[in-house]
């Protein structure tokens, strides 16, 4: 059964609209779900709507029942609302926020975060979202470094649909790796993601060439086959002697993932920044500058970059690169500010960053940013007063394979979630503010 994918279309008089994300009460599957109607128009609300419509909305959306599989839910909690497309702002009342960092391609170390985060059951051959309400966001660099990219993505979406059944919802935000390999730039692409790249190619072909929707999210079980092969095979299919199977993964992966290409495109249902309630979630961090230069733009521009509809002036032939939010060390998705290690910042330094973050948090409403980008070998961790979380702790066998962690933010609490070291059953909470 083809999974229904809802995304509101960019209007370019008006890209901005007010989604919710609480399914039809007479749609909610544990598979699918569609937008609520009333008064059978879609709920899609104007940005310049009342407080009063939206509580309204909220209202009505607060008192449906939604059955999911053969259970009952109904939930005691307002909607959860996203403005933009993709989401920029995102209301989403009393919910628990956990936030997961960098994967790299790294499909047992993601499921691990997801399980620490008490949102993925144990049962890997299910990958049943059991969070119920809560919302995950994503912080970037899903890609390169590891061989399960498009596994991982599968999982996501798929864990998306079944969130948004019961009230929940899963976020995504593109880092600089997923800008990277969009421009096509494969420096970091491991050999087995190239494979992975041509076996999903032959995966759509063989059964879902008109369903994108089905055939993606349902790769990630799929794929289990194709990692079991693989670990069953001899060495890596990349030997000097193979360069014609090479030259085709890069084929696969052009592709893919050139602007305009199907995981571009599913890329680009994501935005580089993101906030949720009082807190901004992006890959790198966000200045001042970005701010005035608008946040919904910048999210819209690479968007539409991905998408392959937007080009050069100078050659309109070429997709046009968004600059302030993917290019630059201070970009959005590069900027590493708030990432540095205190010990190798003077103190005149450290308030200047502070300062800089008092004024970009200012502007934007918010009480806080959560990043990734930039490895934690000490764990993740918070900054500048609790203002600034850095959550990458470089999970991925990619990178320095260590014990994945992941952020809960609930109410006004902010904590860390990990295994304890003594077992891989119990999770340990580190509390901070």
């Amino acid at each position: 059964m083809a999974i229904p994918l809802l995304r509101t279309p960019i209007h370019q008089s008006n890209p901005l609209r007010c989604r919710c994300l609480l399914p039809n009460p007479n749609s909610c599957t544990a598979t699918g779900y569609s937008t609520p109607k009333k008064k059978n128009k879609q709920l899609l609300v104007p940005v310049a709507a009342s407080s009063s419509d939206l509580n309204s909305l909220r209202t009505d959306a607060g008192r449906r029942t939604c059955d999911v599989g053969n259970n009952t839910s109904i939930s005691s909690l307002e909607p959860i609302l996203a403005i933009g497309d993709p989401p920029t702002f995102v209301s989403a009342p009393g919910r628990r926020i956990v936030a997961v960092g960098d994967l790299h391609g790294d499909l047992d170390q993601t499921r691990c975060a997801l399980q620490i985060a008490g949102v993925l059951s144990s049962d890997c051959s299910r990958d049943s979202w059991i969070g119920g309400e809560t919302v995950l966001v994503q912080l970037g660099d899903v890609l390169d470094r590891g061989q399960d990219e498009i596994a991982i993505l599968s999982l996501l979406r798929s864990l998306d649909v079944q969130a948004r059944a019961q009230g929940g919802a899963v976020f995504q935000i593109n880092g600089n790796h997923e800008t990277m390999n969009v421009e096509g730039d494969f420096r970091y692409v491991d050999s087995g993601a190239y494979d992975e790249c041509l076996d999903f190619l032959t995966y759509l072909d063989d059964g879902f060439k008109d369903d994108w929707d089905e055939g993606f999210i349902g790769w990630v079980r799929a794929s289990e086959k194709r990692r079991q092969e693989q670990k069953a095979s001899a060495g890596s299919h990349w030997g000097q002697w193979n360069l014609l199977k090479r030259q085709k993964g890069v084929v696969a992966r052009s592709i893919l993932l050139r602007p305009g290409g199907p995981l571009a495109c599913e890329l680009a249902k994501h935005g580089v920044l993101l906030k949720i309630n009082d807190w901004v979630f992006c890959h790198g961090g966000i200045l001042p500058h970005h701010v005035a230069y608008g946040v919904e733009r910048m999210n819209r521009e690479v968007s539409q970059w991905m998408r392959g509809v937007s080009y050069d002036e100078d050659d309109p032939s070429i997709p046009s690169m968004p600059f302030v939010a993917t290019r630059g060390y201070d970009s959005v998705v590069w900027n590493r500010l708030y990432s540095r290690d205190p010990s190798a910042v003077d103190g005149y330094q450290m308030s200047q960053v502070q300062m800089i973050l008092e004024d970009t948090l200012r502007s934007l409403g918010a009480k806080g940013i959560v990043v990734g980008h930039t490895p934690q070998t000490a764990g993740a961790n918070c900054e500048y007063n609790g203002s600034v979380w850095r959550v990458d702790v470089g999970m991925s066998k990619g990178v320095f394979n260590s014990s994945p962690e992941v952020l809960e933010i609930k109410e006004s609490e902010t904590r860390v979630l990990r295994y304890r070291k003594d077992s891989v059953c119990d999770v340990e909470v580190a509390g901070y503010l």
